[in-house]
């Protein structure tokens, strides 16, 4: 059975940094691509960032480039998410992803990816 489990989440203050993590179990997802997604209460789940299976290639939306870093350890099957400069509007809950297909393609869209995590909450007070 695939499991996505994220963590490190919590409360910070703005301009605060967290790592979130997000394990994989009962099967590899080395060859895959990995994402975070996130959603705030009443609003739709939102494209974070993507990450290919080598690592070498990275997507980020416009809200978070330059303060957000996704990387992986394919060893641990281990996607993170580092998060720097945090907003209050970076508040939401968190996701980790990654989907059956082995396409490269770091898709934006939620509906293109098949696992989720259950979700970290990621709350940064003003």
């Amino acid at each position: 059975q695939v499991q996505l489990v994220e963590s490190g989440g919590g409360l910070v203050q703005a301009g605060g940094s967290l790592r979130l993590s997000c394990a994989a179990s009962g099967r590899s997802f080395r060859w895959n691509v990995l994402a975070w997604f996130r959603q705030a209460p009443g609003k739709e789940r939102e494209f974070v960032a993507g990450i290919d299976w080598s690592g070498g290639s990275t997507g980020y939306s416009d809200s978070v480039k330059g303060r957000f870093t996704i990387s992986r350890d394919n060893g641990k099957n281990t996607v993170y998410l580092q998060m720097t400069s945090l907003k209050p509007e970076d508040t939401a809950v968190y996701y980790c992803t990654t989907r059956q297909s082995l396409s490269q393609q770091i898709e934006i869209f939620s509906y293109k990816y098949d696992y989720w995590g259950q979700g970290t909450q990621v709350t940064v007070s003003s």
